[in-house]
C-alpha cells in the first residue's frame, strides 16, 4: 500500500469539475453509469461486464447513495501472506443548509454514535472529520456468507458551506484498519475545491475529479 508517482486523469481538466483529489497507485475507476445501464439489461452488457451481478448491484447501491465516483482498490498484504487486499473508494456529494464548515465537520463527529474511531482533521482545504465504523455487508450484494466490512469515511465540507464531499473506503480487510485510515486521511488531505492544475503538466501530481 505504498505509493509512487501520480498520473493525470483527463477528468481533472474537465470544465465540469467541482472537486479534485489524488489517489495513490492501486485504484482503478469503476464506470458507475455504464454498470447501471448494464444492470438494467445484463444481456446487452459489454463482454468485460458479463457475469458481474454483484458489481452491478453494488453500483446501484452507490448511485442511489449519491456516489459520483468509485474506484476498486487492489493492494498486497505486505504484513500477512502477501495476498491481495480489495477495497472500494467512493466519493459522494451531500447537500446541506448553510452553516460554517467547522460546524459541518463537528456534526459529522457528533452524529457517529457507532463509530470505533473518530478524529477531527485540519486539511489544506479546511476542517473535516474522519470516522471509522464496522458494518455487515449489504444483503443486496448477494455474497452468500456474511462479511464484516470496515468503512472509513472522511467528511470534507465545501467552501460554500452548503455541500459536503463524502469520501469513503470500504474493505473486508478489517485487521488493516489503521492502514486504511492512513490511506483515506492522505486522500482527504489532497482534496481541493479549486482547480490546483492551471499550469500543471502531465508529469505533475494530478488528482481525479467529480
Amino acid at each position: 500500500m505504498r505509493g509512487a508517482a501520480y498520473v493525470v486523469d483527463d477528468s481533472a481538466r474537465s470544465e465540469d469539475a467541482q472537486v479534485w483529489f489524488a489517489l495513490p497507485p492501486g485504484f482503478v475507476p469503476l464506470p458507475l453509469q455504464e454498470l447501471m445501464a448494464a444492470a438494467h439489461d445484463p444481456a446487452q452488457a459489454p463482454g468485460p461486464l458479463t457475469g458481474l451481478g454483484p458489481v452491478f448491484r453494488l453500483a446501484r447501491l452507490f448511485v442511489e447513495a449519491g456516489a459520483v465516483h468509485c474506484c476498486l482498490g487492489l493492494h498486497s498484504d505486505d504484513e500477512g501472506d502477501g495476498g491481495p487486499l480489495l477495497s472500494l473508494f467512493t466519493l459522494a456529494w451531500r447537500a446541506t443548509g448553510w452553516v460554517p464548515r467547522s460546524v459541518h465537520a463537528a456534526r459529522a463527529v457528533v452524529g457517529a454514535e457507532e463509530a470505533e474511531h473518530i478524529e477531527s482533521l485540519d486539511l489544506p482545504c479546511g476542517p473535516a472529520a474522519l470516522v471509522q465504523t464496522r458494518l455487515d455487508a449489504p444483503s443486496e450484494l448477494g455474497l452468500g456468507a456474511p462479511y464484516e466490512l470496515l468503512q472509513v469515511t472522511a467528511h470534507v465540507p465545501c467552501f460554500d458551506g452548503r455541500r459536503i464531499a463524502i469520501l469513503s473506503l470500504a474493505t473486508t480487510a478489517v485487521r488493516h484498519a489503521e492502514h486504511y485510515r492512513d490511506l483515506l486521511r492522505d486522500i482527504a488531505g489532497s482534496v481541493s475545491f479549486e482547480d490546483p492544475l492551471p499550469d500543471a503538466s502531465d508529469s505533475d501530481v494530478v488528482p481525479n475529479k467529480d
